[in-house]
């Protein structure tokens, strides 16, 4: 079954999540194939960016609550590490991952919210991270839920159960910004175009280097980016892109 619709135009690829009779709940074969289908792009020159949608009402419930009953120890940690693989994935690869959400998006669903490099969510949306509720704490949707909001918000979240809409999420920086939902998707293709008129190499080397540096101490995070600006300023995007803005002309990136 195909979990995954893909389509791509202008070098903007487009996935959605496609289980809406679910509630697009993150089975392991939605995440095996949502994988899949990010790791393809990574390795493709002609996108620039990727948006993350879901067909009907809900972006995402979480995971598969069918898969999570009377499994082995070893079937509950392949689910998890899948996940965790889904998740690393979006970071991983150089194009910038856009949410775009409607609707609700709870436990993995709000971890992949969360996950992706930006979020944009109509003003009707809510998030959460109710595993408290049913006995199975947010452990993992904790991970990037607690980098996003920080400490007490998301501890907030993760002891109550409770739902938060899209202005507090935005308030909070779990999302970009809340839109009214008849704007949603030329507010976010507006985002993806102007990331698309940058060199695709430079925003993949940025990209790299933001999730390199975000966890090390301020010494070791200059030491890095450092080294990654000198590389970067040998590239020749750099030199066309400089050249271009000092004579007034539309650059002209390589590889695209």
């Amino acid at each position: 079954m195909l979990n995954i619709e893909s389509d791509s135009e202008e070098h903007i690829a487009t996935l959605t999540l496609n289980r809406p009779e679910r509630r697009n709940a993150l089975s392991m074969e939605l995440m095996q194939q949502l994988t899949c289908a990010l790791e393809d792009i990574g390795q493709r020159s002609d996108i620039s960016v990727v948006v993350l949608q879901a067909a009907g009402k809900v972006f995402s419930s979480g995971h598969d609550l069918g898969e999570l009953v009377d499994r082995s120890a070893r079937e509950y940690q392949a689910i998890f590490d899948q996940c965790t693989r889904l998740m690393t994935t979006i970071q991983h690869i150089p194009q910038p991952v856009i949410a775009m959400v409607r609707g609700v998006a709870t436990a993995a669903g709000c971890q992949l919210v969360a996950t992706c490099d930006l979020a944009f969510a109509d003003d009707a949306a809510s998030f959460g991270t109710p595993g408290v509720k049913i006995g199975l704490f947010c452990s993992t949707p904790m991970v990037a839920v607690s980098r996003a909001i920080g400490r007490k918000r998301a501890l907030q979240l993760l002891l109550t159960g409770e739902r938060i809409d899209a202005r507090t999420a935005a308030d909070w920086g779990l999302i970009n910004a809340a839109v009214p939902a008849d704007q949603l998707e030329e507010h976010t293709r507006t985002i993806a175009r102007q990331i698309v008129a940058a060199s695709p190499l430079i925003v993949g080397v940025g990209k790299r280097a933001f999730y390199a540096q975000i966890d090390m101490d301020q010494h070791a995070a200059y030491a890095h980016t450092g080294d990654v600006m000198t590389m970067n300023a040998l590239m020749a995007d750099a030199h066309e892109g400089i050249t271009a803005f000092l004579t007034k002309r539309e650059p002209h990136w390589a590889g695209r």
